[in-house]
């Protein structure tokens, strides 16, 4: 490719030796530049950047600078012989950058932070046939302990029963011998998640939960007692602290497209009002 002869580009020659990679180039006239091309320049911290710890700093800095110096001379050839479609192309591609990059800030800054119980009811109530659960999904306690592990008996009585009391007894069993223990009463898990943490199939855990709140699993070196709490199967209406997460996303989702339409609404009629937009007769 034939470059413009007024392109100007000013790669420094190497000294060599082991010194550090700003050190082994000629320093240009400008302070702490180390080469320039087409009035771009690479500083010095940037050499520095790319060739820190690096054992031959001089072949990298010198490879390094080719690249650079390259890329920008061959971006300024193609943008003097680029197309006016491919003009129009560019300009179109930056202008949808700035106002996604701009929407994106608005939407931040006044998007609402919390939704109100009562707007995350009516939606649920409103769309029940959207919000069908497509995993089995639990609520409860998982405790991991090693084999042989005492009181076993007493552990599983007071799972049956989360009072107060036996809810501290558990705590205190679980810090004195559990390897495991995760408390979940309030927080939905789907049984894939819970497979991750027991040695059990999955559909045999299924099974199970079918039958029996209380799951006790063994393998070569520990026990591992789910307790379930709450529990809903795949086809089930979702509950509502389960789907709040899918609802608040839809009612953002609905928010951010009002929000924007009633934005440039607002900038197209500012324009009119101070004559920054004028219109014509046909």
């Amino acid at each position: 490719m034939r470059l413009k002869t007024n392109i100007k580009i000013l790669l420094i020659s190497l000294l060599g030796g082991s010194l550090a990679a700003c050190s082994v180039f000629h320093k240009s006239q400008v302070e702490g530049v180390v080469a320039e091309v087409n009035g771009q320049y690479l500083t010095c911290a940037e050499l520095d950047e790319v060739t820190r710890d690096v054992a031959d700093s001089a072949a990298v800095a010198d490879a390094y600078i080719r690249q650079w110096a390259t890329q920008i001379l061959e971006y300024t050839e193609a943008k003097d012989r680029a197309s006016k479609e491919l003009e129009a192309m560019v300009e179109d591609y930056r202008r949808s950058l700035y106002i996604h990059e701009y929407e994106q800030r608005m939407v931040t800054k006044y998007r609402p932070r919390v939704w109100q119980d009562s707007v995350v009811a009516d939606f649920y109530e409103q769309q029940q046939s959207r919000f069908v659960l497509r995993d089995n999904i639990v609520q409860g306690i998982l405790l991991v302990m090693p084999l042989k592990t005492p009181q076993l008996a007493n552990l599983k009585k007071w799972l049956t029963n989360l009072d107060e009391k036996n809810t501290e007894k558990i705590e205190k069993y679980a810090y004195r011998y559990a390897t495991g223990y995760e408390y979940f009463p309030s927080e939905w898990k789907t049984t894939n998640q819970i497979t991750l943490r027991l040695p059990i199939e999955l559909e045999a855990l299924q099974q199970q939960m079918k039958h029996s709140n209380q799951i006790v699993v063994e393998d070569s070196t520990s026990v591992y007692v789910l307790q379930i709490t709450d529990k809903h199967f795949i086809g089930e209406k979702m509950p509502l602290s389960y789907a709040r997460e899918e609802i608040e996303e839809v009612l953002l989702n609905r928010w951010k497209v009002t929000f924007l339409q009633q934005r440039r609404e607002e900038l197209y009629k500012e324009a009119l009002r101070y004559n920054k937009l004028k219109l014509y007769e046909k």
